[in-house]
């Protein structure tokens, strides 16, 4: 299986990259939703709206994007296990791990919403928004520089 996965190792690497791109993409898209959400009154037709925009964003592309990121992503260390000894993966392992605890924030929060029970501002949302933003960045420099 690990000789089959290196030789296609550029395409595994590709599909890797799609799936973060589109996890990303709803990762920094959610907590944009949630800013209106927190703004809108509970029961109106907006609220009603953002409840659906997030649950297809969350479980149509967010989690299945996730998936499909952590899978290829395992597959090319499991293909090429001496990475496991480099630093800077590392430290991209940690910053994967804390996108992974926002991700399940981002759900929670979702839920709470769609039983009309946020408890956070839109000031709050606004905040948090930049949070996978700067986890991107520092994920993006480990694997591209990889500096230690």
């Amino acid at each position: 299986m690990a000789n089959f996965i290196f030789e296609h190792y550029f395409w595994v690497k590709s599909f890797h990259i799609i799936a973060v791109m589109a996890w990303m993409a709803g990762m920094l898209y959610l907590p944009r939703l949630y800013v209106y959400h927190a703004g809108a009154a509970k029961g109106s037709d907006l609220s009603e709206t953002l409840k659906v925009m997030e649950r297809r964003l969350l479980r149509i592309i967010i989690n299945p994007a996730m998936i499909a990121a952590w899978a290829f992503g395992i597959m090319m260390v499991y293909a090429n296990p001496e990475l496991l000894g480099m630093g800077w993966l590392h430290a991209k392992f940690a910053c994967l791990i804390t996108m992974q605890i926002v991700h399940a924030l981002f759900a929670r929060w979702r839920r709470h919403f769609a039983n009309d029970a946020n408890r956070h501002s839109a000031k709050f949302y606004r905040i948090v928004n930049e949070v996978p933003t700067a986890l991107l960045i520092a994920i993006v420099i480990m694997a591209v520089a990889k500096p230690f």
